[in-house]
């Protein structure tokens, strides 16, 4: 900036040197000339110099000014550098630390983990000591009970299975010995429970619409393909759905039969679309019972939505609507439990408008009066207890879940739409008809049959089939051997003797099956 000053002040000086040299230069010239001329020189030559110095003047001030502000721009920038260097210099700073924190906790860290190795590797240590110790001790115990024994630990096995045979012969001998007795004794009462079964089982007015369902076939050479190859494809169908298919001699007409609602659909649909496609094989049944399995769960959830629409709820949780539309294929007592829930909500709804009271509570409450019912054959519990902890679980105010526990009168009401709710629940429970207990028994024993067998480790699925008298028990083949299954099966059987009472007699079928695919390509 400093030159470029001098450089202006140079040029203006050689401005002014040169002007005045022209004038010297004339001035010999202009010497001759007459003396006014000379006048007008010297006149011009002051004029010049006068004008040379006033522009002097005005660029040392400009150049002075130049240079001000030149000084100040880089001022206010070296401040700002300045400032921008602090700030890197403070987070710079500031990372410094927290990696200086970092690595003290790492190191810490560090040398915890490698304590703890040290004593994994010391129990370790005593652990294979303590497994060697046990080792030659249970070696010397067998040396020593096969010296005081007399026989070799081969001999005292087969001596073992020898005596459980000759028990199991003796248990089946006096299982034989006391269902005689008992028949003997109690003929008349086995006679009576007889004929009140064959009473039950023919009235099909409400057996048939709650536990069969009639599948129609567009002709009698369509049951030779359902039923397959020696029979596979009502096996594959029957082990897909869990529902027990019958074939008999009516023409044109195939009938599905299980307790449960839910898989008779599914079977139902399956089987009309296997009809209507007419490819019909194990590996096409699977596909398409998955499929519709698929599509049932979505008829559930709109029944659900369906009913909270149609009593105008809001905010009722996704769950809640889910196990509302499970409630159609349930039935209490021959009842259909989300006709009986819509009914109850109505009632209780009419009736808390005319006590002037909250209707939408009332109709929520009457709604999930009996949403335990959803579950409460996969849940331990009462119903309404498990309807309690559903509601509590997703949200439900405190005066539903009161409405839930008490209308069947376990709990205190604690406001008016609670009692209005089991008062309702009474109303639709008692009208003509309504109601079927020996149907609510059966369901009820059916389940416990499949409870019972699902509760052994090993069983991945359990149909209760033939009105209960027979159920099918498929195990997972890497989990249980042959003999195993055979066991599971005697054990069953025995569990079911002991803690269900039925008529006649239960056949338990254990299937162990083993697929292995591979593809042609």
């Amino acid at each position: 900036m400093n030159t470029a000053i001098y450089v202006a002040i140079g040029v203006l000086i050689g401005a002014v040197v040169s002007l005045v040299l022209y004038f010297i230069a004339n001035k010999k010239a202009a010497a001759k000339k007459e003396i006014p001329i000379r006048e007008d020189a010297e006149r011009i030559i002051n004029e010049a110099k006068q004008e040379a110095e006033r522009i002097k003047k005005e660029a040392t001030l400009e150049a002075k000014d130049i240079l001000y502000r030149a000084r100040a721009d880089a001022e206010k920038e070296q401040r700002e550098r300045r400032n921008e260097l602090n700030q890197i210099e403070r987070r710079l700073r500031n990372k410094e630390e927290h990696l200086e924190r970092k690595i003290d906790q790492l190191e810490k860290r560090e040398s915890s983990i490698s304590r703890r190795e040290k004593e994994i590797l010391a129990r370790e240590n005593a652990l294979k000591d303590k497994e060697a110790r046990l080792e030659s001790l249970i070696k010397e115990e067998l040396e020593r009970i096969e010296r005081i024994a007399g026989m070799t630990t081969e001999q005292a096995r087969e001596e073992l299975f020898r005596k459980v045979e000759e028990e199991s012969k003796f248990e089946a001998a006096k299982l034989i010995k006391r269902i005689e007795e008992e028949a003997r004794d109690t003929a008349e009462k086995k006679a009576k429970e007889i004929i009140s079964l064959a009473i039950q089982r023919y009235a099909s007015e409400y057996v048939a619409d709650t536990t069969i369902s009639a599948v129609v076939l567009p002709n009698d050479e369509m049951k030779g393909r359902i039923i397959g190859r020696e029979g596979r494809n009502i096996r594959a169908l029957e082990a897909a759905t869990g529902v027990d298919l019958i074939v008999d001699d009516t023409p044109e007409v195939v009938t599905l039969s299980s307790f449960d609602p839910v898989r008779r659909e599914i079977a139902r649909i399956s089987l009309e679309r296997l009809i209507a496609d007419g490819r019909i094989h194990p590996a096409r049944i699977e596909e398409v019972v998955e499929k519709v399995r698929k599509e049932v769960e979505s008829i559930i959830r709109d029944e659900g939505e369906k009913a909270v629409f149609d009593l105008g709820l809001s905010g009722v949780h996704p769950d809640i609507i889910k196990l509302l539309g499970r409630l159609k294929y349930r039935t209490s007592y021959g009842q259909n439990v989300l006709q009986h829930s819509r009914e109850v909500a109505y009632l209780a709804g009419m009736m808390a408008g005319e006590l002037g009271v909250d209707v939408k509570l009332a109709k929520r409450a009457g709604l999930l009066h009996d949403i335990g019912k959803a579950v409460d054959h996969e849940v331990e519990g009462a119903h309404h207890e498990i309807g309690v902890n559903l509601a509590k679980k997703y949200g439900e105010d405190e005066r539903v879940l009161n409405a839930i526990a008490c209308h069947h009168g376990d709990v205190d009401p604690i406001c008016v739409e609670a009692a209005l709710v089991a008062a309702a629940d009474a109303l639709s429970a008692a009208r003509p008809g309504v109601r079927r207990e020996s149907i609510e028994n059966y369901i009820k024993r059916l389940q416990r049959i499949e409870e019972i067998a699902t509760s052994y480790d090993g069983v991945e699925k359990c149909y209760a089939m033939q009105a209960g008298r027979e159920v099918r028990v498929i195990v997972k083949p890497d989990d249980i051997s042959d003999e195993m299954s055979s066991m599971i099966a005697r054990d069953i059987a025995r569990k079911i003797q002991s803690e269900l009472t039925y008529p006649g007699q239960i056949k338990v079928m254990v299937i162990r099956e083993t697929r292995f695919v591979d593809y042609a390509k």
